[in-house]
């Protein structure tokens, strides 16, 4: 399980929200690419970047920003945030992005998702954003009538390659994970996931790892980093 380092777009500044509300808002950094050269110093192997603005209004807002930061570091990156049609996630991945997440689109049109999978295999992940097990859109402002777990079925049996499961009464709050939603997750499906959503301390990280589900590929730190309450090189030692 690798620690994956995150960083938000909002208004072409690195941020962090507290479960997703827009105006719940800290910056951190003018420089978004600055700060992913940061996390590759500091040892990132993977990086995870959000465009919150393109989240929010449905198209992506920061592909400029984003192919900056593809550009300025050697480690692979993943964007999701507003990914709604095949020319964005195209766009992105010939900027050259490892992986594409695509969220809303997975709930609204999951026909298509198998289709993106079929032409962009591995390269093409699914986020699912979930509130008690209820899976969350359009940037986490609709609660969804559909389970988490029925959801990431779909996608694993689909061919999905992985799926970044984030519990957002969690994220951004620094009080923990919910470790139980993820284990339940990693129980559900075959595919890669990878945990997001109030990873703060050593203990956090051990609890994923003391799971031991196989495909718990990765763990997406973002708060907790940047409140300098865990270094990326403890979290990577755990």
């Amino acid at each position: 399980m690798i620690i994956i380092p995150a960083i938000d777009l909002k208004d072409g500044k690195c941020v962090r929200l507290r479960q997703g509300v827009a105006d719940d808002i800290k910056v951190y950094s003018d420089n978004p690419v600055e700060m992913a050269k940061h996390w590759e110093q500091e040892g990132a192997e993977y990086l995870h970047v959000v465009d919150l603005d393109g989240a929010f209004q449905g198209y992506p807002v920061h592909a400029e920003v984003v192919a900056e930061i593809v550009a300025a570091v050697s480690m692979p990156v993943e964007i999701g945030g507003g990914l709604r049609s095949d020319e964005d996630i195209l766009r992105m991945l010939d900027n050259g992005v490892e992986r594409a997440i695509v969220g809303t689109r997975a709930f609204r049109d999951p026909d298509s998702i198998a289709a993106l999978v079929e032409a962009f295999e591995n390269h093409v992940a699914v986020g699912i954003d979930a509130r008690d097990g209820m899976v969350q859109v359009e940037g986490w402002v609709e609660t969804t009538g559909k389970s988490a777990i029925d959801l990431a079925v779909a996608v694993d049996k689909i061919g999905v390659s992985t799926i970044i499961y984030t519990d957002t009464a969690t994220d951004g709050m620094m009080a923990g994970t919910n470790v139980s939603a993820m284990d339940e997750l990693c129980v559900a499906v075959k595919c890669d996931v990878v945990a997001s959503g109030g990873i703060t301390t050593e203990a956090d990280v051990q609890a994923l790892r003391d799971l031991g589900r196989d495909n718990l590929a990765g763990a997406i730190v973002g708060k907790a980093l940047y409140e300098n309450a865990v270094t990326l090189s403890v979290l990577k030692e755990r």
